[in-house]
């Protein structure tokens, strides 16, 4: 029998994640030297790691011996204290990509829906047709959510509604007020899964803990590897009610997070001069960005996060040329946005050899 019919029919149907390109990648396929390459894709930091993360790491190496803690007891204490929780009210994953797909498994079945914007973060969408359920993306008009087309896609079949703020890949930004009134307009029957990767970068932070504590079935997501440049490491958290952190710790595997990123994240967790200059050098760099589009004549969003977007003529050829060039930059064809590339901002002196790359092309 062929393995194409042994296989489950949603395997079949899953769409592969196309990440960032990797700087070797595109050294091997233009002949280029790694060192002079400029990623600008994956929205990395781009002052690299914590500092306080990197000397926690290092100290930590002689320990690979050991299986990690499975529980993360240090780390969860930590952010307890921190968000004024109790520690049962945690989980933990393989950067918070992987809680997303545990919300999925404990959440949705065959035929069970779920809820999200059109231009939104596609794990969604993948985690979502993993479990045999049925994506409803809801249209994002000018690359912002439509609350109220969202609230008028729920039905009964509704089991999660997902939401990233400020949103990936658009950068659109929404306020306390606005989140807070479309979580009280869910039935009960929803989980909102609230996806706060980029939240660091932002002045006003939505807090969700009020609704939390009223007993709504609000799960928050948060990461590691943006603000605190601890990608490569792949450690993210979640904060809920303490039975729902139960059933998400019941769907993780023992082990998930190794011990580097969890004595990683603990030390970052303390560097509050790094975060404070990641953002500093965060708005100044889409100062930049935007002042060169506008000189350029070039559409642009730039809302919120750690990266830009540009409308350019015939982007996936931009894309390639810019590669060529050493610059690589992220296409967002996959997300129904054809002309228009994301931008990470970078340092200074990167920002400014990007755009030199962009002007060429939008010539």
């Amino acid at each position: 029998m062929k393995l194409e019919n042994l296989v489950k029919k949603q395997i079949k149907n899953l769409p592969v994640y196309e990440t960032g390109k990797p700087i070797e990648y595109v050294a091997r396929e233009f002949g280029l030297d790694p060192d002079g390459i400029l990623k600008m894709a994956s929205n990395e930091n781009p002052l690299g790691p914590s500092p306080k993360a990197l000397e926690a790491v290092s100290k930590r190496l002689k320990d690979l011996n050991f299986y990690p803690d499975g529980g993360c007891y240090e780390l969860r204490c930590k952010l307890a204290k921190k968000w004024n929780l109790s520690p049962a009210q945690f989980a933990f994953g393989n950067g918070s990509n992987e809680i997303l797909e545990f919300v999925a498994q404990c959440f949705v079945g065959e035929g069970d829906e779920t809820v999200f914007g059109a231009q939104s973060f596609i794990v969604y969408k993948l985690a979502t047709i993993f479990m045999g359920g049925k994506c409803v993306s809801v249209p994002m008009p000018g690359m912002k959510y439509d609350l109220d087309a969202m609230r008028d896609a729920v039905t009964e079949k509704t089991k999660i509604v997902f939401m990233t703020n400020p949103n990936n890949p658009t950068g659109c930004v929404l306020k306390q007020s606005e989140v807070e009134n479309f979580v009280r307009s869910l039935p009960e029957s929803v989980v909102f899964c609230y996806d706060e990767a980029y939240t660091e970068y932002q002045d006003e932070q939505v807090d969700l803990r009020p609704l939390i504590a009223e007993g709504r079935n609000v799960i928050c997501l948060r990461t590691f590897s943006k603000i605190y440049g601890l990608a490569g490491l792949r450690i993210g958290y979640s904060y809920s009610s303490e039975e729902f952190a139960g059933y998400i710790n019941r769907a993780r595997e023992p082990f998930n997070v190794n011990s580097l990123a969890q004595a990683g994240a603990i030390a970052a967790l303390d560097d509050d001069e790094f975060v404070a200059e990641s953002k500093r050098i965060n708005s100044e760099g889409r100062k930049q960005f935007v002042e060169a589009f506008e000189k350029l004549g070039l559409e642009y969003f730039s809302d919120g996060a750690n990266f830009v977007m540009v409308k350019v003529h015939d982007a996936p050829n931009a894309f390639v040329q810019m590669q060529k060039n050493g610059v690589i930059v992220r296409p967002n064809v996959g997300y129904g946005l054809p002309d228009w590339l994301r931008i990470t901002i970078g340092k200074p002196e990167q920002n400014d050899r990007c755009i030199g790359e962009l002007s060429k092309i939008a010539k």
